[in-house]
């Protein structure tokens, strides 16, 4: 058997009273940071009452496969379903004043997209665009509506495409505004992916994630509407803390996450579109790439129409609303007329360019 050594036996006492010396420290650090997680979750969960008192639904639930959603609807004659993107929730739409433009002349029924205002999004299921697509489509069978002309903003438009894809029959035409549809590098996933890893992405999104998003809120409201600027009716109307309750956080993050792989899935099966299909997009879009997205989509799709509107950013519906009435026109006059032997159907090629 060995003995320690004198010197051996003396750097073991330091050692120990080193330990002895951090430990107080460390335990300091440690309440600290719970304190300061204790503050920020009471923060976070005052502001998530607080918003919901000053913003209660607006519209009226269905619920389909269990799961219970959210929509405004207003106006008779053709159905307009208008599908927000990533982040957002129906009053985007009322803002706009896309809704109230578009109730003149059609039944218009916008949702609060699975997790976003008051929709539920259960953690059981991967919602790829695919997902929402057929939730949205037994929605719109139990509210009694039928061949509508969907209307699709950012990631909605992916929704909007998955209802096109997988039930053809079903959709009248397609508008799809600042769409992203082909994989490329972003940025955006690695730094707002988190809040939806689990456990981890729990904490963050009850503590700290909510008041970071409220920090950076007004250079993302910036880049989303550049080059223009950001309308005032926005800046005063638009509830952000309501896209920072936890609940939305989670749905935005995994969005984020699945930008990409639902691109990936989407894109060999684009060719499969019979329905007409409206493609608009602004020339300065700083958050979508239209030349890439938007420009790509329409050359892979030659029964669609593209419009570009100039100077116009991402947020291209209150920027150019009454634009995207006129596209939404277009889409409810199109005819589809189907090539003998060919399953698919032409876009006959306006008399000029919207």
């Amino acid at each position: 058997m060995r003995y320690a050594t004198r010197e051996e036996m003396r750097y073991d006492t330091r050692q120990s009273q080193v330990r002895a010396r951090n430990r107080p420290r460390r335990n300091t650090t440690l309440l600290a940071a719970g304190a300061a997680l204790a503050a920020a979750a009471y923060v976070v969960r005052q502001r998530t009452r607080e918003v919901e008192s000053d913003n209660p639904p607006a519209g009226k639930f269905v619920e389909v496969d269990g799961i219970r959603l959210h929509y405004v609807e207003r106006g008779s004659g053709q159905p307009v379903v208008l599908l927000h993107g990533d982040g957002s929730m129906v009053q985007d739409f009322e803002i706009s004043g896309l809704i109230d433009l578009a109730a003149k002349n059609y039944r218009v029924i916008a949702f609060d997209r699975p997790g976003y205002g008051y929709s539920d999004r259960p953690r059981t299921t991967i919602w790829t665009p695919q997902a929402q697509a057929t939730l949205l489509h037994h929605a719109l069978d139990q509210i009694g509506v039928s061949q509508p002309i969907v209307v699709g903003h950012s990631w909605g438009s992916q929704v909007a495409v998955a209802l096109g894809l997988d039930y053809p029959d079903d959709v009248k035409s397609l508008v799809l505004i600042s769409g992203y549809y082909y994989p490329t590098p972003r940025l955006d996933v690695p730094l707002l992916s988190p809040p939806a890893i689990p456990v981890i992405g729990d904490l963050l999104r009850y503590t700290v994630s909510p008041l970071i998003g409220r920090m950076i809120w007004p250079m993302m409201k910036k880049r989303i509407f550049a080059p223009a600027e950001v309308p005032h009716k926005f800046d005063a109307r638009f509830p952000v803390w309501m896209t920072l309750r936890p609940s939305s956080l989670r749905a935005s993050a995994a969005e984020t996450a699945l930008m990409i792989p639902a691109a990936f899935a989407l894109r060999q099966r684009y060719h499969e579109l019979t329905m007409p299909v409206v493609i608009m997009a602004g020339d300065g879009d700083a958050h979508v790439n239209s030349s890439v997205q938007s420009e790509q989509l329409h050359r892979e799709l030659p029964h669609s129409t593209y419009h570009v509107t100039h100077g116009a950013g991402h947020m291209l519906h209150h920027f150019a609303p009454d634009e995207v009435m006129s596209a939404i026109d277009q889409a409810a006059t199109a005819l589809g007329a189907e090539r003998r032997g060919e399953h698919r159907h032409i876009f006959p090629a306006p008399a000029q360019a919207i």
